[in-house]
This record gives C-alpha cells, structure tokens and sequence, in this order.
C-alpha cells in the first residue's frame, strides 16, 4: 500500500457522471484520488490528480475504481492497468456487460497479479451524486474486504454475492425491472393524459397507491414536465443493458415476455433520436406520433 497513512490511494478510471462522482465521494473521505479520462478537463471537475493513462492510474494506486462505457473501453483499460505490473492492485469493475467481457478483463489484469471485483452499480447518475447507489460486489473475498470500505462512500449498502459474475448476474435481475418498471411509467402516464387527466395529478396520486415503483417516483416527475435533459440515465444506456440482459436471459433459459416486449419501443426511441435524453423520455416517443 502506498505510504498514505491508514487510507489506501484510490484510482478511478472513466471520470463520467457515474465515475466523476465516485471520485469525488471518495476523496471527499479523504483518499488521495487519481483519475483518468479520455476528456482530461475531467479530472479538474471531480477533483482527481490527473493521469496520463491507465497504467499511471495503476502505478499510484492501492485500488481501482472502472466506470467505463463501453466493452473496448474496458479492454483498453483492462490491458492498460496491467502493463504496470502491480502486484496486489484491486480492481473493482463497476460496469453493466456481459459476463464474458468482464471474465476477460479479469484475465488480464490476474496474470499481472491484480485481484478483480465483479461490482456493478445499482442507480441512476442523481444516486450516484448524493453517494446513495447500491452496489453488488462479487469475487475474491480478501479483494472485497479491501474494496468494501472505498465503496461504502459511494452507495448506501454493498451486499457482497460470492462468486465472480455473480454481481453482474444480480444486476442483471435489477436491470430488466429498471427496462420494463420505465416503460410501464411512461404508459401509465400517457393513459392518464390520453383520458384528459391532469399529469400532475396522477403523479400525485399513483405515487401514493400500491400502483407505484421507485421508477415511477424517479422518472415520473421528469414525464410529467417534459424534462429529460440532463438525463440520470441515458435511454440509449437502459437500452443496451436491456440487450445484455436479454442475452444473458436466453443463455440460461429465463423467460423474459415484458422485456421482449420492452424492447422494441427502445430500439424505436433511440431510433428517433432519444437516445441521449433520459429514459423518461419513453414517454415522449409514447405521446408523440412517428414522424
């Protein structure tokens, strides 16, 4: 451990609205944080140390934080981390993919003697700001034991599942009633104002019966203002998570009826250019006719 007093020095790779926000709870619990990004003004915005790479990120840090977008990204700071050579780094990947991709970033990063949490996020970018996500750890438990008290400053509860992948296969669960609890609140939303209801009103009023979800709390006041924009969680976002669940779901023979059905009506929002707008806006390719 680098010499940091009691406090291991945290690196964060991926500075985004997830990652950026991580970083700054962590530091703000006093590690020394260093990050890197692609888009370097990042790191001023979150307070990290800047980096030039991954493997800067590896050579200062005790334990890395990934917040990565896409399966690529993930490689290349898999494989980044790794040419530092840096025995006994936690890695703790915090990303939505299939389990596959994460198994090979694990592989890399043991043969250079890393040990790797399997640990997605559970919440939207606002959790993610007010450091209440909910993350669902998996793998090596002497890696978790260090990891647990880093991630205790970005989320309300870390639940600790076992196995490596298991994390994933739990956000996987999470994910689809995220997919399909978003569609139903948009739906339910454009039957109220389909039958002359006052959107406002029915916020108000589902909010409070046994009708309602987390989701419908969240994203319903976005549907009732027309407001997608910044978004919590990108619709483009839920809807490439939702073609990882629903692969991973015929892999083990789950049947998925609501998010077969669910599907389709992401693919046509971001298709008509939703895709950067929050999930909410769902609503908006409901209410509003195919050009």
């Amino acid at each position: 451990m680098a010499d940091t007093g009691a406090r291991p020095v945290v690196g964060v790779v991926g500075l985004g609205v997830m990652g950026g926000a991580m970083a700054r709870h962590i530091r703000a619990a006093g590690h020394d944080v260093v990050g890197f990004d692609l888009d370097p003004g990042r790191a001023a915005l979150c307070g990290a140390r800047p980096v030039p790479d991954a493997a800067a990120v590896a050579a200062e840090a005790d334990v890395v934080v990934l917040s990565l977008p896409t399966v690529g990204s993930l490689r290349d700071a898999s494989r980044g981390l790794a040419s530092a050579g840096r025995a006994g780094l936690v890695v703790v990947e915090t990303g939505t993919f299939g389990i596959e991709a994460k198994q090979q970033a694990r592989a890399v990063l043991e043969a250079a003697g890393a040990a790797v949490l399997d640990a997605p996020l559970s919440g939207t970018g606002l959790q993610a700001a007010d450091g209440t996500l909910i993350v669902y750890a998996s793998g090596d438990p002497d890696a978790f034991a260090v990891a647990e008290p880093i991630l205790g400053h970005v989320g309300r509860r870390t639940f600790y599942l076992g196995e490596f992948g298991n994390g994933s296969r739990m956000k996987f669960v999470a994910n689809l009633l995220v997919s399909v609890h978003t569609l139903a609140a948009a739906e339910a939303h454009r039957l109220g104002a389909a039958s002359g209801l006052e959107p406002r009103v029915v916020q108000e009023v589902i909010s409070a019966g046994v009708g309602s979800s987390k989701i419908f709390d969240i994203r319903g006041p976005m549907m009732v203002s027309g407001a997608y924009d910044p978004p919590s969680a990108r619709l483009a976002i839920i809807l490439k998570d939702s073609e990882i669940i629903a692969d991973h779901a015929e892999d083990v023979g789950a049947l998925t009826p609501l998010l077969d059905a669910a599907l389709p009506q992401y693919r046509a929002a971001v298709e008509r250019g939703l895709g950067d707008l929050d999930a909410a806006a769902l609503h908006r390719h409901l209410a509003e006719p195919s050009p």
